[in-house]
């Protein structure tokens, strides 16, 4: 399986950041379009949280993930229904392992991006550069919801 590596990643974050308001919809817009079904399981966490901080959040990751791969030059296929089904049970499963055991090689090894995995857990428990932070709990859920992203787009390489 192909890895995204943090070259790409700091690719993605340098494109994304650096685009404007119609650039940045627009590039939403093609993400959107590519995995509809994926972007409606990402922006449902929001609902369920109850957590209108998280929505925006997502966005903005989903975009950056996103384009990280398309940075890595790999393929997706659309993710699907079924393979969100599938994906569901065995993922709560390693979550409540992982945090029973705060074992970072179960995640890893779950997701198979590790870069991004890591990246992700970066993003979490920095400060932003104007010195602020997630709340504990958004940002928990922040990283549940992108590290299902991110194993899902990773299962779907078609390389």
């Amino acid at each position: 399986m192909k890895h995204v590596s943090f070259k790409s990643i700091e690719a993605a974050i340098k494109k994304v950041d650096n685009l404007d308001d119609d650039g940045l919809e627009r590039l939403s817009e093609t993400y959107a379009l590519a995995q509809q079904t994926l972007l409606g399981y990402v922006m449902s966490a929001a609902l369920e949280y109850e957590n209108e901080e998280l929505e925006g959040l997502l966005i903005y990751y989903y975009c950056l993930i996103s384009e990280a791969f398309t940075q890595e030059g790999v393929r997706v296929r659309a993710i699907t229904d079924e393979d969100i089904d599938a994906f569901e049970e065995p993922y709560f499963q390693m979550l409540d392992s992982y945090f029973e055991n705060d074992d970072e090689e179960t995640l890893e090894s779950f997701c198979d991006q590790p870069e991004l995995a890591q990246f992700m857990a970066m993003e979490i428990s920095t400060e932003d550069d104007d010195g602020t932070a997630l709340s504990d709990e958004t940002a928990t859920q922040l990283f549940i919801v992108t590290l299902a992203m991110i194993t899902l787009l990773g299962r779907a390489i078609t390389e």
